[in-house]
């Protein structure tokens, strides 16, 4: 007879709580963190102004810090700080520039640890992910370091500073990424602090940048009361967004009469098409990395796109793959002094998305979508009594209804649809339901094919039975269609969209007059 094993009561990790993170900010950056709140930095001081809001932590429900909001006339009087920062960054010489931004890198190299754990708690990225967030940030810029050189030559920083206004699913390697390399090519930086998470850790790496001369302002608030002076103020020389299509629109219609340089991340559906493919053991393998942080990601892949006849061998492979998934508490541990669990993902960023996508998921299969695969709640690694709310099994769908937010939509957490087609034409229009993306993969046999169809799909990047994603180094990165507009990035072609090059020159990217590969 089969026995019952009963599961060993977790604990938290020692050393790991919030209050312990929260006392090595304290030592660590005193100027830019008080006993109960964080402080906006602009005009070259940490300023105590703005109101603060209450927040709660994804992990568990428990108590965080809360973005200092200030008000628009606050924000008007940061951006023209920050233009006055520009007017003498931009006449810094490059060595010098160079010596400070690498001075930053290893100052965010000593707290590595405490900037992933900032991100455990207030966006839930368990700790392998942080860590690789981190480490992304780090290793990114310092590629732009050893080789700025070649990238400024002939080129000049922008007339004023450049606005980062970014959503909070990647603080570090998209958000600090960018803003030290904005800064190394010879611009004063503006970040805006996500609404939905990650202050503290960006409150460290700008006080980090800060020490070291780096000319950055960090400062919070809701979009409609500082988009006045982080978009449309005359101060700004470029704007760079992440995020999703809606508020994307109306960025691009404010920079866009304004004539004003600009990149503009969007979301997009990225699908996986599988088309007279017979290589399941690979798919297997790589079906648990696509939902690394729950699919939280503007790379993630939330469809499928299947050739009818391949659906059972598909799901032969697809199922078992997907039932190894490991959710729960980034820091529960069965002993206090085990290291952290490696876990595919915990929570979503909030108890509200996780509701939406509940809701999203019960309606879609009311109207008669399949429901294929849910993960189980029993099996999640959860501290005793934590509050799960802002947790979501994995959940696979066949066939959303045209309807659902789920067909045409990034869902933003971990949900996969599967769409069955029969010709080739079925399969690009299924591909292509989002009128862009930014990456796209194509499972196939035959090279042929790949190549036949891979051009006809409207990603910026098309992997062959392998997933793609934002890229390091040199490696570009854009979006297709809706899910980009303004300049391209990644490379040197970042540097090239905030420097000013020579008269008439066109950058390559999504602009509403041409659009331009590299």
């Amino acid at each position: 007879m089969a026995s019952t094993l009963t599961p060993p009561t977790l604990t938290l990790k020692a050393g790991t709580s919030w209050t312990d993170a929260w006392q090595r900010c304290l030592a660590v950056a005193p100027e830019a963190f008080r006993d109960d709140r964080v402080l906006n930095l602009w005009n070259a001081a940490w300023q105590a102004d703005g109101s603060t809001l209450p927040a709660v932590s994804p992990v568990d429900g428990s108590p965080v810090v809360g973005p200092p909001r200030l008000d628009r006339a606050t924000a008007q009087d940061a951006v023209r700080a920050a233009l006055d920062q520009h007017r003498a960054w931009r006449h810094v010489p490059l060595p010098e520039r160079r010596a400070r931004v690498a001075a930053t890198l290893d100052a965010l190299t000593e707290h590595r640890e405490l900037l992933a754990l900032l991100l455990v708690w207030e966006i839930g990225k368990p700790w392998r992910l942080a860590q690789a967030d981190v480490d992304r940030a780090i290793d990114g810029v310092r590629w732009y370091v050893d080789g700025i050189d070649a990238m400024v030559a002939g080129r000049a920083p922008l007339d004023g500073p450049v606005s980062n206004i970014a959503s909070w699913n990647y603080p570090m390697s998209v958000l600090v990424h960018a803003l030290l390399v904005q800064a190394l090519a010879g611009n004063a930086v503006i970040a805006k602090t996500p609404t939905d998470g990650g202050v503290a850790c960006l409150t460290l790496a700008a006080a980090l940048a800060a020490r070291e001369g780096i000319p950055v302002t960090l400062v919070s608030g809701s979009g409609g009361e500082l988009s006045e002076a982080l978009l449309r103020a005359p101060e700004i020389g470029c704007v760079s967004f992440v995020g999703g299509r809606d508020t994307g629109a109306a960025v691009a219609t404010a920079v866009a009469d304004l004539g004003k340089r600009h990149i503009l991340e969007q979301e997009g559906l990225n699908t996986w098409g599988i088309w007279n493919h017979s290589d399941w053991d690979a798919l297997a393998a790589v079906v648990p990395k696509l939902f690394d942080y729950g699919k939280q990601r503007c790379t993630a892949y939330p469809r499928f796109v299947v050739q009818r006849r391949l659906f059972d061998e598909f799901l032969a492979a697809y199922l078992p793959a997907v039932r190894t998934l490991r959710i729960g508490h980034p820091l529960a541990v069965e002993h206090p002094d085990d290291p952290c669990p490696r876990l595919d993902f915990g929570p979503v960023i909030n108890a509200a998305k996780a509701k939406e996508l509940r809701d999203q998921i019960t309606e879609a299969v009311g109207r008669g979508a399949v429901p294929l695969h849910h993960g189980d709640e029993a099996d999640a690694h959860f501290l005793p009594g934590q509050d799960t709310s802002a947790y979501v099994q994995p959940v696979t769908l066949l066939d959303p209804p045209p309807s659902s937010p789920l067909y045409h939509a990034e869902p933003f957490g971990p949900v996969d649809t599967i769409v069955l087609v029969d010709t080739e034409a079925e399969l690009l229009a299924a591909m292509n339901a989002s009128n862009g993306a930014l990456v796209a993969t194509l499972s196939t046999d035959d090279r042929a094919t790949y190549d036949r169809l891979a051009p006809q799909i409207r990603a910026f990047k098309v992997g062959h039975g392998t997933p793609r994603s934002r890229g390091d180094r040199d490696e570009l990165f854009g979006g297709f269609g809706a899910s980009w507009r303004g300049a391209f990035v990644g490379g040197e072609l970042l540097v090239r969209a905030v420097t000013q090059g020579p008269a008439g020159e066109r950058l390559p990217g999504n602009f509403p007059e041409y659009h331009l590969m590299p």
